[in-house]
């Protein structure tokens, strides 16, 4: 994957677990691809409130820091075997915040974290880590999951195809803009996919407002072909699908019956029921998804790009 070079920073967040594996590969990956400068990052985890002036706790830190820092070392040396531009940092406190600081004194592009730490407690790891991450990134953020077969799995990196859900809210559009400034330098496809979410039975078990439905149907089939044909405009190869049911169940399987090899996601986009019963939907998706997923929250372009899909949301009530 490519896009524009010029001071572009990436940031690496690692535990040192084997799931950073992959995630490391990533990082490594696009900052070449990109001519990146790369920030590798690790936290001393020490919660708020424990005192680093007591000895236990002393001897703790101090443990911690060596192994973390030859763990960088190792990590920043296999970077510079690839010809990067690499430095590394240590940071002592809570990992979600003290990722969110570096990204913002650096200027990151993007964030590459892995998805599965050394706990093997991934869900509570994605609360407290990932997840905090992509409320409040000021860039975009790579979620990488480490591989589930073999370990020498977790090395490889390989990006062909994109799927990008698209509700046409302006958050949607704008990851749509981050996904296809990155497909079209590296010639990658993109499959857009929208989610029509269960309609809501009355109290006499009918369907209500099937005519609006349907209505409301032909209009986003349409809209979704103007972005294809936009696309296309592009030179990107790229086709559209549509398909019923919870967004996060629909979204993890077209990217299964798609074979894609990453997921584009708005992490601010509409929040209807399904919000409301299950959480972020990108949040939702990142936590189950075998592929890697790029959430856009706050989308950086060069200051030459002129935007292709802004202005193309749909009101609230289509």
């Amino acid at each position: 994957m490519t896009v524009p070079a010029g001071g572009l920073s990436i940031l690496f967040a690692t535990d040192g677990s084997q799931g950073s594996a992959r995630a490391e590969a990533y990082a490594c990956a696009l900052a070449r691809s990109w001519g990146a400068s790369l920030t590798v990052m690790s936290v001393l985890e020490f919660p708020p409130g424990m005192n680093p002036d007591y000895a236990v706790n002393r001897l703790y830190l101090d443990e911690l820091m060596q192994e973390t820092t030859t763990r960088l070392v190792d990590v920043t040396a296999r970077a510079r075997s690839l010809g990067l531009s690499v430095r590394s940092r240590i940071a002592t406190g809570i990992p979600s915040k003290e990722v969110i600081a570096v990204a913002g004194a650096e200027e990151a592009d993007l964030i590459v974290v892995g998805t599965r730490g050394k706990t093997g407690l991934e869900h509570v790891l994605l609360g407290s880590t990932a997840e905090r991450i992509i409320r409040t990134a000021p860039c975009a953020v790579l979620t990488v999951p480490a591989a589930k077969e073999r370990a020498e799995d977790n090395l490889k990196v390989s990006v062909t195809r994109m799927l990008v859900p698209v509700d046409f809210s302006e958050c949607s559009l704008g990851a749509l803009e981050y996904g296809a400034l990155i497909a079209q330098r590296a010639n990658l496809s993109m499959t857009l996919l929208h989610v029509l979410e269960p309609v809501s039975y009355g109290l006499d078990f009918t369907l209500p407002h099937m005519a609006q439905r349907e209505s409301s149907k032909t209009a986003i089939t349409k809209r979704l072909s103007d972005l294809v044909s936009a696309l296309t405009s592009l030179g990107l190869a790229s086709d559209c699908r549509m398909a019923g049911g919870l967004p996060v169940d629909s979204i993890l399987d077209a990217a299964r019956a798609q074979s894609v090899d990453m997921i584009v996601m708005g992490t601010h986009g509409r929040r209807g029921l399904s919000h409301a019963l299950f959480g972020s939907v990108a949040e939702s998706v990142l936590r189950r998804s075998s592929c890697p997923v790029l959430t856009v929250r706050s989308p950086k372009f060069p200051p030459d790009h002129r935007r292709v899909f802004s202005g193309l949301s749909m009101p609230t009530n289509v």
